[in-house]
């Protein structure tokens, strides 16, 4: 997004950079709230709160690349718990199912 800003700033009058900032916040919004818990959240079960945190956590340590592979680590995470008895209560923590009573 910085790149952009730059280019509109350097080539355009100022008004443009705002208009970036705008397009990429609204593109961020619908993303962040109706394509992914639709898409990801329906196939992979886990939970919002867990989902959002990894990716802020992973987003922090490794930029970029930590953001596309949270998910698919914690989907990891979950399966592995779910397998081993002690863990188990942590494994359907992670889900969005709840456990048999």
């Amino acid at each position: 997004m910085a790149i952009f800003m730059v280019v509109a700033l350097v080539y355009q009058i100022p008004v443009y950079v705002l208009y970036v900032i705008m397009i990429y916040s609204i593109i961020q919004f619908i993303d962040n709230h109706y394509i992914v818990p639709k898409i990801v959240a329906s196939k992979v079960k886990i939970n919002a709160l867990f989902r959002y945190r990894s990716g802020n956590c992973r987003n922090a340590l490794w930029a970029y690349a930590g953001m596309f592979l949270s998910i698919p680590l914690l989907c990891h995470c979950k399966t592995d718990m779910r397998q081993y008895r002690t863990l188990k209560p942590l494994g359907f923590l992670l889900g969005d199912t709840m456990p048999p009573y």
